[in-house]
């Protein structure tokens, strides 16, 4: 016989009754640490127990960066067409379509303009989650607008890039916007008017050879993997086993090719300080 037995009747819960925890709720790093989503949310989507990184889109970037999460968007209902008739394994215009809805995003790229502190910023924000974030013609014409928009106004930009390469759908539309983008990023240049250049996990491919690596500062998060080709492609290729933490952004900025790794908890700050030192 049992030692415990419940003798109040108002205390049980049948089954019908019971009720599962909400799904996310908990976020679990690849380390096993288990975060409250608020907490989390609350620590700019750091996990503290181990600094690991959660991987967010534009609307989180301008919820961190943006003062009181106020700023006006630009050309936000532009989207991409088919100029290539392209099918996979399902028509390009069906996929964007079907994305759309999902992610209730318009493309992989979002613009801001905003304030940080006080100081006018125009931020375009990629989005992994459109695509891989694929650089395509919409891609590069809000970046480009963008940059008209911080020519115009004499405004510095931040460009956040997070981005699986060009997209394929669109073959040599995609890759002009590397030549598009860059072009733009000179003009601003030229104007001496500040580009600072955030790589987030991951900058790849035709992104991290145009605008992403074109800044006055080429910045990035911690553990963010940055390269042209990925880690696996590039073993494949060469055949040998490739160097411990090959492509980090802790990699990349031991080789020279980044100003400074920040701490997404402190980017605002960081930006700020970065952003008076420029305009001095």
């Amino acid at each position: 016989m049992a030692w415990f037995k419940r003798k109040d009747a108002g205390i049980k819960t049948s089954t019908e009754e019971k009720k599962d925890t909400p799904d996310g709720l908990w976020y679990k790093t690849p380390k096993g640490n288990i975060i409250h989503t608020r907490e989390l949310k609350n620590n700019s989507y750091v996990c503290p127990d181990d600094d690991y990184h959660v991987k967010i889109g534009s609307k989180e970037y301008f919820e961190i960066l943006f003062d009181d999460n106020q700023f006006k968007e630009l050309d936000k209902d532009m989207t991409s067409g088919d100029p290539l008739n392209f099918v996979d394994s399902k028509p390009y215009t069906t996929r964007i379509k079907d994305t759309i809805a999902k992610t209730n995003l318009k493309d992989a790229a979002r613009t801001g303009v905003g304030k940080i502190n006080g100081l006018d910023l125009i931020i375009t924000c990629m989005d992994f989650n459109f695509i891989g974030g694929s650089m395509g013609s919409v891609v590069g014409e809000k970046i480009s607008r963008a940059i008209d928009y911080a020519l115009k106004n004499k405004i510095p930009f931040l460009m956040i890039s997070k981005s699986g390469g060009a997209r394929m759908m669109e073959a040599g539309f995609s890759l002009m916007q590397m030549a598009k983008t860059s072009a733009k990023l000179a003009l601003l240049d030229e104007a001496g008017i500040p580009y600072i250049s955030l790589m987030t996990d991951p900058t790849t491919g035709g992104v991290t050879a145009s605008y992403a690596m074109l800044g006055d500062f080429n910045i990035a998060e911690p553990g963010a993997l940055i390269g042209f080709a990925g880690p696996r492609v590039i073993r494949e290729t060469i055949g040998k086993d490739l160097p411990k933490g090959f492509q980090s952004s802790e990699f990349v900025l031991e080789h020279g090719f980044l100003d400074f790794i920040i701490d997404r908890r402190q980017l605002k700050n960081r930006m700020y300080t970065l952003l008076n030192l420029l305009r001095n």
